[in-house]
């Protein structure tokens, strides 16, 4: 990026907040050294695990030391990835927070916004700087971030505690999910900062939005996506599918309870009954991620669009 480029605003954002970004940037590196180091720990337990010829699953003299090592490591990793994920479902919060406090309530609280209008910086340039400098740091942080969490969780099944590819920690903290809760809490952020106009209650505000906002999409989720019927036989159950629902229904079509058929003196109805499931498989993985992150995004636009409207009445 040319000087040119990173004059104006943009370098002024820059240089208040290199603190916190190098401060970040120097976590999210330590996060991703502290997976993949893990995971060469795991790797080299589980080749010298296999070289033993010892078994978890079967008790042989002598391999207690062994797979106690064995399973101990597996362990850790399976932890380190459960902690890897709730810190990635909530750094869009603390995005949110950053934005909508020390970026953009705290000038307008002091008054130090005034500076920068009165220099022959627009109000829409000063707020577009304050949106895309986070913006482009977190988009860059966050993709690596999970990316890596998406290279690590299915690495997990080597060891005797697989992720579940379903579970809200692992699907929050892998693919394009995370970039769009960043991007939607920025938006937000930035639009609480602009009403309120005061750091802390601002940053409480944003909070307080991510809380409904993620139990929301968590509720809707898998009917983001059709879902996949089979009967219960032919169904199987692992690490990688999403069991949504199950019914129980007779010839003709009708529901029916099946703990009715298990009783003594069961209606004739449960004769040729077919137990059904639906289910997302894990191909339904990628388009769940994208349509959800859809919905991120157009709210973070509906946001951004908001910021600007408030601006030009506060500049008014």
């Amino acid at each position: 990026m040319s000087a040119l480029a990173l004059s104006g605003p943009v370098r002024v954002t820059l240089r208040q907040h290199r603190t916190t970004l190098w401060t970040v940037g120097a976590l999210a590196l330590a996060g991703i050294a502290a997976v993949v180091i893990a995971w060469q720990v795991v790797a080299s337990a589980t080749d010298t695990f296999a070289d033993t010829g010892c078994s978890v699953s079967k008790v042989t003299h002598g391999c207690g030391i062994a797979v106690r090592h064995f399973l101990s490591v597996g362990f850790y990793f399976h932890r380190l990835l459960e902690y890897s994920g709730l810190v990635m479902m909530l750094l869009p919060a603390f995005v949110g927070m950053f934005v909508a406090g020390p970026m953009v309530a705290r000038e307008l609280e002091s008054g130090t916004f005034r500076l920068s209008w009165s220099q022959g910086i627009s109000p829409a340039r000063w707020l577009a700087a304050k949106l895309a400098v986070p913006a482009v740091a977190t988009v860059a942080g966050v993709s690596v971030l999970s990316a890596v969490c998406t290279w690590a969780v299915p690495r997990a099944d080597r060891t005797q505690y697989p992720m579940e590819t379903y579970d809200r920690t692992v699907y929050g903290a892998t693919g394009t999910v995370p970039v769009g809760y960043t991007l939607c809490m920025l938006a937000l952020g930035a639009l609480a900062g602009l009403l309120l106009r005061r750091t802390v209650p601002a940053m409480i505000a944003t909070v307080i939005a991510y809380a409904p906002l993620t139990a929301l999409l968590n509720r809707v989720r898998e009917d983001l996506w059709p879902t996949v019927r089979t009967t219960e036989n032919q169904w199987f159950r692992d690490n990688t599918t999403w069991l949504v629902d199950s019914e129980t229904l007779t010839a003709s079509g009708k529901p029916l309870d099946p703990a009715v058929c298990g009783e003594p003196g069961a209606p004739a109805a449960c004769k040729g009954a077919v137990a059904y499931v639906d289910y997302h498989p894990l191909a339904h993985f990628w388009p769940l991620q994208l349509v959800e992150t859809g919905i991120l995004l157009a709210v973070a636009a509906l946001a951004v669009a908001l910021a600007f409207r408030v601006l030009r009445g506060l500049h008014a």
